[in-house]
């Protein structure tokens, strides 16, 4: 997912795209790469963009090494007032490529150290439910501003809270999902009866957990979810 226009960090993502940006002179995205050239079933990579920077990533994949297939998708959008949302841009690159098989989606401004490898081998015990990624932060105040899970033993998600102002769990989403080819007509259900831009997948997940089962797996190591100067910053000196 790399369609976004990052308005939070302009001046520097005003004509550059945020996965793009460097993190120990290595675009963010490339982090994300390796981790995907660990996962064996994964036999193709589509990263969704827009109009506006769709040729900063054609300059980028020209010189990229990568063991798996890496697609481009364009969703035509110009700004971020045009803007199709994280949502909306799943279900067009799902409707675009004609996707029959299971999903494994990430934010393209996603830096974490834990394996996707573990995380497909989890989620694939659990399908046809959908599995999030989820990560233990060490400050509660900081959970506000993410989605708030709690789960059981099991991994089984039993509450979702997006944003809450009074977070009542250290546990929290990362922008990571793996969704079973079972459930992508529930990714179109969503938006049809919202009827308006569908922007942040914690919404969904919340709305999802209500009418089917949602796993979590637990990532430990570092992450970081860089959307503003402070988590770029902090990524740049601490992730290894």
């Amino acid at each position: 997912m790399a369609a976004g226009y990052a308005t939070r960090l302009y001046p520097l993502t005003k004509e550059y795209p945020k996965p793009l940006l460097k993190v120990r002179n290595r675009p963010i995205i490339n982090y994300i790469i390796d981790n995907l050239n660990g996962v064996k079933e994964l036999d193709e990579i589509f990263v969704v963009t827009n109009n506006k920077f769709i040729n900063k990533f054609r300059d980028w994949r020209a010189d990229l090494k990568s063991l798996k297939r890496i697609t481009l998708v364009n969703d035509k959008t110009k700004s971020n007032t045009d803007r199709l949302g994280a949502i909306g841009d799943l279900s067009f690159v799902l409707g675009k490529k004609n996707i029959k098989d299971d999903l494994l989606v990430i934010g393209g401004d996603n830096l974490f150290s834990g394996s996707l490898k573990a995380f497909v081998e989890f989620a694939q015990g659990k399908r046809p439910n959908t599995t999030i990624g989820s990560y233990r932060l060490k400050n509660l105040k900081d959970a506000s501003k993410y989605g708030v899970v709690k789960i059981n033993k099991q991994g089984k998600v039993l509450d979702f809270k997006e944003k809450p102002k009074n977070p009542k769990s250290l546990f929290v989403a990362m922008c990571l999902y793996y969704i079973p080819k079972e459930q992508f007509n529930l990714i179109g259900h969503y938006i049809k009866i919202k009827r308006a831009k569908v922007d942040v997948t914690g919404k969904y997940i919340s709305w999802l957990k209500e009418r089917s089962g949602i796993y979590s797996y637990l990532f430990t190591g570092s992450w970081y979810d860089i959307g503003d100067y402070k988590y770029l910053n902090a990524a740049k000196n601490d992730f290894v």
